[in-house]
């Protein structure tokens, strides 16, 4: 029998970086999301797991690039409310289904089993970390604007990342 591992948000942030005027890399976080998930034994060797993102949950720092990613132009997140992944196993390169903007493509992401540790009252914990990269034209995230001296405001690749952390259900 499966056991289920639900997310610890307190202790877990996806990121993202992409490229601004080909000068400076703009990185950005979600703030609401939630994952778990379903594996055979603690090696989560065939780990099946899924991943909600809140769209409207995007943050960089800067209001009006927010609002500009959470609109038309990119996310749209009135009509595409959430970002989703799932993949079937948890060791080493994983590749699952992303879905952005109601688009779903095969990704392959550098997953690191980082162990298992109880907690002072008695949780346990598994944490993973991952790294990978999109590009972002493939999910109809395609805006952009030319930049006099050459080259585009926004880059096409989108650098990912994340620190997860589960709490094993009884």
């Amino acid at each position: 029998m499966a056991t289920k591992w639900n997310l610890d948000p307190a202790h877990s942030e996806i990121t993202f970086k992409v490229k601004h005027m080909m000068i400076s890399n703009i990185k950005g976080n979600f703030t609401n999301f939630n994952a778990e998930i379903e594996a055979d034994d603690d090696t989560f060797s065939n780990a099946k797991t899924t991943a909600t993102i809140q769209t409207n949950s995007v943050a960089t720092h800067n209001v009006d690039r927010d609002n500009h990613l959470k609109g038309e132009e990119f996310f749209n997140a009135e009509a595409n409310p959430t970002i989703t992944f799932e993949s079937q196993a948890l060791n080493g390169d994983v590749t699952g289904n992303l879905t952005i903007n109601g688009i779903t493509k095969p990704v392959t992401l550098d997953v690191d089993f980082n162990g298992i540790n109880v907690d002072p009252w008695g949780n346990t914990k598994a944490g993973f970390s991952f790294e990978g990269k999109i590009n972002r034209k493939d999910f109809g995230l395609n805006w952009n604007a030319a930049l006099e001296a050459g080259g585009v405001m926004v880059s096409e690749e989108v650098k990912l990342a994340g620190e997860l952390q589960f709490v094993k259900q009884a």
